[in-house]
């Protein structure tokens, strides 16, 4: 077998440990499905690489965490010394994951298991396609150069928005609110050694505006904040608790709440559309949260959206943090801190621009949550062609609760 691609179980986004312990603590028992999606055309049949995919999982369900590792989980102040002893005998079971070739070409891949466990599979699978499916495809096309002529093009891209960055520093007043750029390019990295070199190329090259990255391997090894709080999945998981169906976005920000005290305080905004959670976001979650995540949508019409709802509630936006996380660019990021960062505190995640800009099309592949506990599950985002859901019953419910018929 080639070298693993993942090499330790750290290698993942931190919201994937933190929404583990919330699952731990207050719903252990869960069972779970997650499906993978490729939502763009590959440039070749990916059943094709099944072969290797199952090889590569082979060898992540091996992997422990390692005492190191251990340690530098223990010094992160919101994870438990009790989720942390669980993490010591963590690892992944290889019968909770399937690979099946599609009659289209494509790759069928479903985790089905304990919610704890099959919930860590997401990350893991996306960055092994991603890095099989580039290395496949530069041999393919026979690029002149190969590997290290795409990877001398990242560079130029790379240096380019280092360039661009540096300059819009220079131009913004001495009394300007901080431009915040943090890496959430993990899950579609172009490989594994790329992704590091692009968070050491942006943390030298910028340091005063890199404000760190979602991989928890490399914040640990290169002495960087993890950022992350929670991600769709979470929420979608309280579709199928016993609550309220119309109460499940309340009954989620409640037990995050719960579970973390006042840490880490920014809440994803999207599961049924922006009206649906701010229609749930009334002054308490608004007074206890520190800001909300962006993901689908408008990005200008959602931010002014949430300034608005926040003068509703009589709380002063500029102490809120809204993040914006959806098919960011450098560009994109500097217009939108243009138009908020006066009235708001702005910071920006930038996934596939920043770990997948090479001159090759990135896939725009996922791996979702769509069952819990043998019930559907949905995620209805402001972006319609991310819908993900595979019951259409359900669907159709979950619409007539929330009243979106429009999405």
């Amino acid at each position: 077998m080639s070298d693993p691609i993942i090499r330790s179980l750290l290698d993942t986004d931190l919201y994937k440990l933190t929404m583990q312990q919330v699952v731990l603590h207050q719903f252990p028992g869960v069972q779970a499905e997650y499906q993978f999606r490729c939502r763009n055309t590959p440039a070749f049949p990916m059943a094709e690489l099944l072969p290797a995919v199952n090889r590569q999982l082979d060898a992540l369900c091996e992997l422990r965490f390692t005492p190191d590792e251990i340690a530098y989980l223990r010094s992160l102040r919101y994870l438990k010394p009790d989720y942390v002893d669980y993490l010591e005998l963590f690892h992944l079971n290889r019968r909770f994951i399937s690979v099946t070739p599609r009659a289209d070409g494509r790759l069928d891949i479903h985790a089905r298991g304990p919610m704890v466990q099959a919930m860590m599979f997401e990350i893991y699978v996306l960055a092994i396609v991603n890095e099989l499916y580039f290395d496949e495809l530069i041999r393919r096309q026979g690029i002149a150069g190969g590997h290290e002529a795409t990877l001398e093009e990242g560079r130029r891209r790379i240096g380019a928005k280092v360039d661009k960055i540096r300059a819009f520093q220079t131009s913004l007043p001495a009394n300007a609110p901080p431009l915040l750029l943090a890496d959430f390019g993990t899950r579609r990295r172009f490989s594994r050694d790329w992704l590091e070199e692009v968070v050491k190329v942006l943390h030298a090259g910028v340091p005063d505006v890199f404000r760190g990255t979602s991989n928890m391997d490399l914040a640990r090894r290169l002495g960087l904040t993890p950022i992350g709080t929670m991600a769709h999945e979470f929420l979608q998981a309280f579709q199928a608790l016993d609550v309220n169906l119309r109460q499940f976005q309340k009954a989620a920000l409640e037990s995050w709440v719960q579970e973390y005290r006042g840490d880490l305080g920014i809440a994803l905004t999207d599961v049924v559309g922006m009206d649906a959670f701010l229609a749930d976001f009334d002054l308490y979650f608004a007074k206890l949260f520190d800001g909300l995540r962006h993901d689908s949508g408008d990005p200008v019409v959602w931010g002014e959206k949430m300034i608005e709802h926040y003068h509703k509630l009589r709380i002063d936006p500029a102490t809120k943090m809204l993040t914006f996380s959806d098919s960011l660019d450098i560009d994109r990021a500097i217009a939108l801190y243009g138009h908020f960062a006066t009235r708001t505190q702005v910071s920006f995640g930038i996934g596939t621009n920043l770990t997948n800009d090479l001159g090759i099309e990135p896939l725009q592949i996922v791996m979702k949550l769509v069952r819990c506990n043998d019930r559907p599950v949905a995620k209805l985002s402001d972006t319609a062609n991310k819908l993900m859901c595979d019951d259409p019953v359900f669907l159709a419910y979950l619409r007539q609760i929330f009243n979106l018929e429009r999405i």
